[in-house]
């Protein structure tokens, strides 16, 4: 199988140009993605394009990742519906830093034989005059021939239109395309579906300026088939950087995959063989309960996010979510796990002395409806105080029981979780 068919299997390529699966099966070819640095970290949308330049170079390609810090400047306008904020130079400048680090924990700068790259199109874009710039690009693109790509038309359709800022997004990526191929015989663009016109466009000035011949290939639009947008839950984005979204919610966020997308999710965001996958997608018929491919999906992913150390954590966090005991649990930790469940505030001067009755505290939190309530169910054996059962329906709470004297984690039953948070 050559890196081509191996895309195809997977499902990541949406269109690519004529030629192209023949090149790929017989050439070694360098090719370039480019990543936008309108934030501080890359996202879960972004692990399609990076798991493709993976492939690349474990087929012994050359792959190169842009990091935009001239496009940034200018903004993209495939995809949106609006124009973006423009960012100082100063912002992108420390979001490049950031994302240099992050495609590093992908991609092999140090390999022997094929070493990936990374490049900064503020390098070429920052240095030519805009009128050599007008010249030399500017008059092989007619504007018919700009309105009529789908990321501007969908823009020209609505009130707001583009900028002139906007618009000549098209042509600084084109040129970038055509400087990587006169660098590094670069003569292939890959990117998301959405990209298409883009890629297009720098193929058309490097035929038209060298002669040469390059090369697209686009990914799909990720989807989730609830119709969710895919990246997104209930605490917004889902980040690759761990001080925006922990390990343990970006494991969880792959935990939580619909049954219907978990193989196409372990398809296009894991290296697993096709072998491994079509192993494990006997068991989404057979034994869809268990989740075995959710839990391979999470695993995966947020080992080679986040690494064995994380992973492990996260797994650690996942499991006293299911009954496991918090012992040794550190209020960062607790907050992590259970900081998005339903919580209460509770003076810790409650606790002291004879400490709180827990009866009155299930009640005081919502858990019951009254004291004969809540004592009912400590006698039934459905209530846990830090994930241990509570057999004694006089039981009082005392401030050395809680985590690091800060909180306690009460459940109800399997899954009904609340965080208690001491003041004061």
């Amino acid at each position: 199988m050559n890196v081509f068919e191996e895309f195809n299997w997977r499902g990541m390529v949406y269109a690519a140009t004529e030629g192209l699966p023949e090149v790929m099966a017989k050439e070694k070819v360098t090719a370039y993605i480019g990543f936008d640095p309108s934030a501080a970290s890359l996202h879960v949308g972004s692990l399609l394009p990076i798991i493709g330049l993976v492939h690349l170079q474990r087929y012994g390609h050359t792959s190169i990742a842009i990091v935009g810090g001239g496009t940034g400047l200018i903004g993209d306008p495939s995809g949106k519906s609006q124009e973006r904020p423009l960012l100082t130079k100063e912002q992108v400048e420390a979001n490049l830093e950031e994302i240099r680090e992050q495609l590093s924990r992908f991609l092999d700068f140090k390999a022997k034989t094929n070493p990936a790259m990374m490049v900064n199109n503020a390098d070429w874009l920052g240095s030519i005059p805009v009128l050599d710039f007008l010249r030399e690009v500017g008059k092989y693109f007619s504007v018919n021939y700009m309105i009529a790509k789908e990321s501007v038309k969908r823009r020209l359709e609505q009130e707001e239109g583009i900028s002139y800022t906007e618009f000549s997004y098209l042509l600084l990526q084109a040129y970038d395309f055509l400087v990587l191929y006169d660098r590094y015989n670069c003569r292939l663009q890959m990117g998301g579906s959405d990209q298409w016109g883009n890629i297009t466009a720098g193929i058309d000035l490097i035929r038209r300026l060298r002669g040469g011949k390059a090369y697209g290939l686009v990914f799909p639009l990720v989807e989730t088939t609830t119709g969710a947008k895919f990246g997104k839950t209930e605490q917004g984005t889902v980040w690759l950087e761990a001080n925006l979204t922990s390990p343990f919610h970006f494991y969880q966020f792959w935990l939580n995959t619909d049954d219907r997308d978990a193989i196409t999710y372990l398809k296009f965001f894991t290296l697993l063989s096709q072998k491994e996958i079509e192993e494990l997608e006997v068991s989404i018929t057979t034994s869809p309960e268990r989740r075995e491919v959710q839990r391979k999906l999470a695993r995966e992913v947020t080992k080679i996010v986040h690494g064995n150390t994380a992973l492990a954590s996260a797994e650690r966090a996942s499991q006293m979510l299911f009954g496991e005991e918090i012992s040794g649990l550190s209020p960062s930790d607790a907050l992590d796990i259970f900081g998005d469940v339903p919580s209460s505030e509770v003076s810790k001067s409650r606790f002291e002395g004879e400490g709180m009755a827990l009866a009155e505290l299930l009640v005081f939190c919502g858990l019951a409806r009254s004291k004969s309530d809540a004592r009912r169910l400590i006698e039934g054996g459905g209530v846990y105080v830090n994930n241990r059962r509570v057999n004694d329906v006089w039981r009082t709470l005392s401030l050395t029981e809680s985590i690091d004297g800060q909180f306690f984690v009460l459940r109800k039953g399997v899954k009904q979780y609340h965080l208690v948070r001491l003041s004061g």
